[in-house]
């Protein structure tokens, strides 16, 4: 049976954005899914076994032809539901990064997303209702010593998100940002980050993290941090130093800090 809404999810094909769109498979949502590698498919076919139409987009949501390639699949579909998820990392110190890759985590976590929240949440506004979450991080908060794209894009999206929802607050477009910590996903290997503490350290359920965000965005909510520990750390990187946060940052993600006390 196909629900007549429609929900799209970016970074659909594992991690958080797989659960997402299982949530709205199992409320009933038609999905659009997007990914930029083979996966999305297997994630698709296996999101049908919901009884729910899911129609795998393969992009890369770095570029502005992934981007139009997943509105062009879109059409002029109105959208209920908006999970802003994809996102990409890098560790290891910034000058010693390449830089095509240093380039791809901020066109991914930045202009692919903010490309798609201007395309569909105009579209959305015009409608009059709809839900829009993006996925943020706790790492916003802090400096991120070896890790410095990836926190300042999501200190971006953090910021971002929720000014966007203050200025559609009229519209019946509901703005909500999810900050998980650090989950069990493929982000840190595909960051390579498997040498540094943060990478093998215990991580939280992405099902876990994943409900608390779709709860939010259902519920209309501003901001949601996933976890308690999460929310600790957040509360205490309001009264901690800048510097200290990034020695302490440091500590985790350093290259080869998974092998020290």
């Amino acid at each position: 049976m196909t629900n007549a809404k429609l929900a799209v999810v970016t970074g659909a094909s594992s991690g958080i954005g797989r659960e997402l769109a299982k949530l709205c498979a199992k409320d009933g949502y038609t999905l659009v899914i997007a990914a930029d590698e083979p996966a999305v498919q297997q994630a698709a076919e296996a999101l049908a076994s919901h009884d729910v139409t899911v129609e795998a987009v393969e992009a890369d949501l770095a570029s502005v032809e992934g981007v139009d390639q997943l509105l062009a699949r879109i059409g002029d579909r109105d959208i209920d539901l908006l999970f802003l998820n994809a996102g990409r990392g890098l560790g290891d110190g910034f000058l010693d990064q390449d830089w095509q890759k240093v380039r791809r985590v901020i066109d991914t976590n930045i202009t692919g997303t903010v490309y798609l929240a201007h395309e569909l949440g105009a579209r959305m506004a015009r409608r009059g209702r709809g839900r829009i979450l993006f996925t943020g991080s706790i790492a916003g908060f802090m400096p991120g010593t070896f890790q410095a794209v990836y926190n300042g894009t999501k200190a971006f999206i953090d910021s971002f998100s929720i000014a966007l929802r203050h200025e559609m607050r009229d519209t019946g477009v509901t703005v909500t940002v999810l900050m998980p910590g650090a989950t069990q996903t493929r982000f840190f290997e595909r960051a390579e980050m498997m040498d540094t503490k943060v990478g093998t350290d215990e991580k939280d359920n992405p099902a876990d993290v994943a409900r608390t965000g779709y709860e939010a965005m259902m519920a209309g909510e501003e901001q949601v941090i996933s976890g308690w520990k999460n929310k600790l750390q957040v509360a205490a990187a309001h009264i901690t130093p800048a510097g200290t946060l990034a020695e302490q940052h440091r500590k985790m993600a350093e290259p080869g800090s998974a092998s020290r006390d």
